[in-house]
């Protein structure tokens, strides 16, 4: 299995070093901007380095409102974000699965979410990431994701598009319970192709995405595990930096 962790972008493949990582994954600039992808120093040593890539897009894309302020620009950026993290050799590009307006029907996020993948390219998949919080959000309940799936699943050549990344804390914090997630979820996606693992801060069905170190936050060790060895899919952990090391070596010492 492989793991590895979420680093600063500023010479990644060093930063994944230090902490024992054979998974890197990094923005490509400013996760809380508008501006196109940066690549980051030293990213050609990546190629040879024997570390998988996968580049987390900036939070402020949705794709799923009806304000073309934010849709227009998202889907914009969305491209420019998947023709950089594929010219990196990225295996995938990590995507909040977003949210619609307040008044809005939720079927209007899952049909902006189907036009993207009928007009944009993708050259690496796009893994749809479920989220902690949001009644309006796209991704944060099972059922949810379930409509979205449907709503995507007659998209030509999909497979080659989409893909799915389950953050631990995300669920948790969502108030699903990680006992069956796995199951869950690849009932509906059919696979993950990621898996964030993450301890939470706050309680269960909070709504909070607050990641904490693994076994210093709410979520219990085991259930963690759990999840882990039943997705069979590459792993990050988002957690503090002081601590990835130690996570990274918990997870290797009891899978």
């Amino acid at each position: 299995m492989r793991i590895g962790a979420h680093v600063d972008q500023t010479d990644p493949l060093a930063n994944a070093r230090a902490v024992g990582a054979d998974v890197v994954q990094f923005f490509l600039g400013d996760p809380q901007g508008w501006k196109k992808p940066v690549l980051p120093e030293g990213f050609e040593a990546l190629e040879s380095s024997g570390v998988d890539v996968y580049v987390h897009a900036p939070y402020t894309i949705n794709v799923a409102t009806s304000n073309n302020r934010i849709r227009i620009p998202s889907r914009k950026n969305l491209a420019q974000q998947l023709e950089a993290a594929a010219s990196i050799g990225a295996k995938g590009l990590i995507v909040h699965g977003g949210h619609v307006l307040k008044d809005d029907d939720p079927e209007t996020g899952f049909e902006n979410w189907r036009k993207v993948f009928e007009r944009t390219e993708c050259p690496i998949p796009v893994l749809i990431e479920n989220t902690a919080g949001g009644g309006n959000a796209m991704a944060r309940k099972f059922d949810r994701i379930s409509r979205l799936w449907e709503v995507l699943s007659g998209v030509p050549a999909l497979e080659d598009k989409l893909g799915f990344c389950l953050d631990t804390c995300h669920a948790h914090a969502a108030g699903e319970e990680l006992v069956d997630a796995v199951d869950r979820i690849k009932a509906i996606t059919g696979r993950i192709d990621l898996v964030h693992c993450n301890d939470s801060r706050d309680a269960f069905g909070s709504g909070a995405d607050r990641h904490a170190n693994l076994g210093s936050g709410s979520i219990d060790p085991e259930l963690i595990l759990t999840v882990v060895r039943a997705a069979d899919a590459p792993v990050v952990v988002e957690t503090p930096a002081a601590g990835q090391a130690a996570d990274i070596g918990w997870l290797r010492d009891n899978l």
